[in-house]
């Protein structure tokens, strides 16, 4: 066993008040403002009142949550005390929530008000559930529950009444377990990769400081939740890593809201999706909105050279594309600020390695296209109860991303997007990015999805589902021309349906699954 300690909390936190920076503002937005010394009194005395509420080391504790300064801090002290923090997506209905409470076997659940009727929901068919903590006063009509500021007040005194008796971290090492979270990833059912308190140092050394150049001064602000690997990387632990501020904002994210907080806290750093930069174009947003942002960054799925050229073009903000995953916590793969590659995903970040294999497992040359595999510190150990799919996804050292990527001879990684979303037209392979990106380059398409339709014949054909530019109408046999023109001829869409939108996960990733069952319904109801 190694003699190495590392707590994750204490790195984010407590460095930065021993440092000097405890007047420096830490978090801020809507729901509050605490400086890095606030902060850390409040992680301190909730990990001890979680303690006192019979929390052990290594137990989980799931949060239903949304992204304010209490998330913040129960993540926090939840990984301070050696618990596993466990923040699950807020957009589940009851009984999606309850699969992953029993799943987890977590006997402790955390909600924001907003979420109590779903949590008590799930937690009717959770019998593991002891203790339910909610942030706002719990209803006493329904089942007991804890009110997350008593629980913060028990950590300030000890029984006897004492005041400035908050535990000290417990002694966790780099490889103990501090971090679940769930994806549904290339395997289906949602599963919890299982994270270590080093990999968090690992995501801030490399991604954090090596590819964004997180300062102090800056202030970040990310449209994917806490509960995401992007975005609690992006307003978690990449600013307190670097001494800066976090933007967190309990609202839904929609364009106008997004716009309105850029506006009003001015971000330095701003994250989105490829979905999401598309509706801020869509929007009637100032030209100067983003005025105060010196770098975007993008992650999720790749983001379509066209709407990076848009914009850029018209808000004057670069955008970094990058790679990342929730098995790898972060971004492996990204493009650098100034030397940014419309329409590929970038190099590798420092401390990863990465191969292109083929079908057989062996390698492939640069300009082939291959299923991507990565290696480095901040890979998950693996899924939890999951031995099967771990030994699928988990090879070795490498992670099996489930992605198709081609390497260019100088290094740069370019999407041809999730290996079982590849289109064999014609016996040859096709990549759906490669048409959606040019589809986004005529002035009618907003956003668009291509997709495989199996024709009667039993073979699989492009096509493009899309939706209009706003004023802008749409012409089927135009774009296919468009494509034609633009593209190899057996790559063309052989069908165009328009949309009024595409479905969308959560995290505003095109749901192709949904898209391709739609593209179906439509053809084959054609004579």
């Amino acid at each position: 066993m190694t003699s190495e300690s590392f707590n994750a909390s204490v790195h984010l936190v407590d460095r930065q008040v021993e440092a000097g920076r405890g007047d420096h503002i830490a978090i801020t937005g809507p729901a509050g403002t605490l400086t890095y010394a606030q902060l850390a009194a409040h992680v301190a005395e909730l990990a001890t009142g979680l303690r006192l509420l019979g929390i052990r080391p290594e137990e989980r504790v799931l949060l239903v949550m949304s992204d304010r300064p209490e998330t913040a801090i129960t993540i926090l002290a939840v990984m301070r005390m050696g618990a596993v923090a466990v923040p699950v997506s807020t957009m589940y209905n009851g009984a999606e929530l309850g699969t992953l409470v029993r799943d987890s076997r977590a006997r402790v659940v955390v909600a924001t008000p907003e979420f109590e009727p779903i949590v008590r929901e799930a937690l009717r068919d959770a019998p593991d559930v002891a203790t339910l903590i909610l942030t706002d006063t719990p209803d006493d009509t329904d089942a007991p529950a804890h009110r997350w500021a008593d629980v913060l007040a028990s950590g300030r005194s000890d029984q006897s009444g004492r005041s400035d008796r908050t535990d000290p971290p417990y002694a966790t090492w780099p490889d103990s377990p501090a971090l679940w979270l769930y994806t549904s990833g290339t395997t289906g059912a949602p599963k919890a990769a299982m994270h270590r308190h080093g990999a968090i140092k690992d995501v801030c050394d490399g991604y954090g400081d090596q590819v964004l150049g997180v300062r102090p001064d800056d202030r970040c602000l990310s449209v994917a939740r806490l509960f995401f690997a992007y975005g609690i990387g992006n307003s978690l632990f990449f600013p307190l890593a670097a001494g800066a501020t976090a933007i967190l904002d309990p609202a839904r994210p929609t364009p106008a809201g997004v716009i309105a907080r850029v506006m009003e806290e001015r971000p330095t750093l701003f994250f989105a999706g490829p979905t999401f930069f598309a509706a801020l174009l869509a929007s009637d947003a100032p030209d100067t909105a983003f005025a105060s942002v010196r770098l975007a960054v993008s992650a999720g799925e790749a983001l379509p050279a066209e709407i990076y050229r848009r914009f850029t073009a018209r808000f004057g903000v670069d955008i970094i594309d990058g790679l990342g995953s929730t098995e790898a916590l972060h971004i492996f793969v990204s493009n650098r600020p100034g030397q940014v590659r419309p329409g590929t995903s970038g190099v590798l970040v420092p401390g990863y390695e990465a191969r292109l294999l083929d079908d057989t497992g062996a390698p492939v040359p640069d300009g082939e296209p291959g299923h991507l595999y990565v290696r480095g510190d901040s890979i998950a150990t693996g899924y939890w109860c999951r031995t099967a799919t771990t030994r699928q996804v988990f090879q070795g050292e490498w992670l099996r991303t489930g992605d198709t990527y081609v390497r260019e001879p100088d290094g740069f990684y370019r999407c041809l997007g999730r290996s079982n979303d590849m289109i064999k037209a014609g016996g040859i392979w096709v990549s759906p990015m490669e048409v959606e990106a040019r589809l986004l380059q005529h002035e009618s398409v907003g956003e668009c999805a291509v997709v495989a339709y199996i024709d009667g014949e039993g073979l699989e054909k492009p096509v493009a589902c899309v939706v209009s530019a706003p004023g802008r109408s749409v012409d089927a046999g135009e774009l296919i021309g468009f494509c034609r023109e633009g593209l190899a001829s057996f790559k063309r869409p052989r069908e165009v349906l328009v949309l009024g939108e595409l479905p969308k996960t959560a995290t505003g990733k095109i749901q192709r699954v949904v898209v391709r069952q739609i593209a179906a319904d439509l053809l084959g109801k054609r004579p």
